[in-house]
């Protein structure tokens, strides 16, 4: 008689260091609702707002009446960084170090700094351990904001006119929180002030009279040092996911969606995200069939310009050219570890293309577990500005 086969043991690693904390722990408890218990064995792994690990029950992952969750309590645990040990290890005080399992894959539903920015991917490679997501280049690439621009520029992927304001030994002018005439006059208002290296608009401000600038520059720098000042963008707010094909083979676009904001709601930020539910999400948008072939090729070749792995969600703006009265597409965004929330975008653009949650998740733990690599030669022809010219 055969014995019942050996469940796939998934370390699920949440919560983090990052502001976006509670939106990770939201979007992990959706993960862990999504994996299969005959065939995953589930390891719930809560990293604390100080960098503790714990492990945790897999329980209270979501906002309830308005209330954010956090990892607080918790077994002490660490990775094993000797890639033999493939596992955790207890951290007992006042006892030896002990195993406490071995882990076959890693799902980082990490989001924001220390966890989506290349940092534990690094740690996992070390540890010699398949984890969901793009590598560490792709990772701290997308995340930072000026990178990103760059990168996709590059690419020959149109950006929206920007600003990067560093620290005072690199600034790009002698006092960081004020612009010179002529990039206020080359940027406009109203501009957004964005931390580089964060997301789920957290420390993002909309700045409508110079006079509110310095303030806003100061929300953001303490979110990051590094702040992006962006010229706002006229537009349809557009969402497209991309994830990567079975095997080998080009990558995979969603179809599109479009968030529309409900009357008096002036821009798309986290409240709005998250807790106030005053947006309505088309899925899919109302498109032509060429807006959507365009948009899909655009977030195929934007996944393939950062070096993306496993998934990405590609954000756009969707306007007119005042000049030729065409369509005018700016990227907007690339984040390599989406919102996995029951109301995030990316699920739901997978769903309205035919892959369900779990079958999702079941897909991104199988490409983890294959080794799944950026697609290069054979599998596809890339071109210098990152689009895929077919298989080879």
């Amino acid at each position: 008689m055969t014995g019942k086969a050996r469940r796939t043991r998934v370390a699920v690693v949440f919560g983090g260091r990052s502001a976006e904390h509670a939106i990770s722990c939201v979007s992990a408890g959706s993960v862990l609702a999504a994996l299969d218990p005959e065939r995953y064995e589930v390891v719930p792994v809560g990293i604390t707002r100080d960098g503790r690990w714990l492990l945790h029950d897999g329980k209270a992952l979501a906002i309830d009446g308005g209330q954010l969750p956090e990892v607080t309590d918790g077994t002490a645990v660490s990775l094993v960084g000797d890639p033999a040990g493939r596992g955790l290890a207890v951290l007992d005080a006042g006892q030896a170090i002990g195993r406490l399992t071995e882990v076959d894959v890693v799902f980082p539903v990490l989001h924001g700094a220390y966890g989506e920015d290349g940092t534990i991917q690094g740690l996992l490679e070390m540890s010699g351990l398949p984890y969901v997501g793009s590598g560490v280049f792709a990772s701290a690439a997308s995340m930072d904001k000026e990178f990103t621009k760059k990168l996709l520029t590059a690419a020959g992927i149109p950006q929206g006119d920007h600003v990067v304001l560093r620290d005072a030994d690199g600034a790009v002018c002698p006092d960081p929180t004020v612009l010179d005439q002529a990039a206020r006059e080359r940027l406009g208002l109203p501009v957004f002030v964005k931390p580089s290296r964060a997301g789920s608009s957290i420390g993002i401000t909309k700045v409508t009279d110079w006079a509110q600038f310095p303030a806003a520059v100061a929300t953001a720098a303490a979110v990051d040092p590094k702040v992006v000042v962006e010229a706002a963008v006229p537009g349809r707010e557009i969402e497209c996911g991309v994830l990567a094909a079975p095997g080998s083979g080009p990558p995979e676009a969603s179809v599109p969606a479009e968030i529309r904001l409900r009357p008096g709601t002036d821009w798309y930020d986290f409240s709005v995200k998250y807790v106030d539910g005053a947006v309505d999400i088309d899925v899919p948008a109302d498109l032509t069939p060429e807006q959507v072939t365009r948009i899909q090729d655009v977030s195929r070749r934007a996944y393939l310009a950062l070096d993306c792995r496993g998934l990405a969600r590609v954000d756009f703006f969707l306007g007119t050219d005042p000049d030729t009265g065409a369509d005018r597409l700016v990227v907007n965004e690339v984040n390599t570890m989406p919102g996995f929330t029951p109301t995030s975008m990316f699920p739901q653009v997978w769903a309205a293309s035919g892959v369900s949650y779990p079958e999702l998740v079941d897909r991104l733990v199988a490409g983890a577990l294959a080794g799944q690599l950026p697609v290069t030669s054979p599998a596809a022809t890339v071109s210098p500005d990152g689009a895929v010219l077919g298989a080879g």
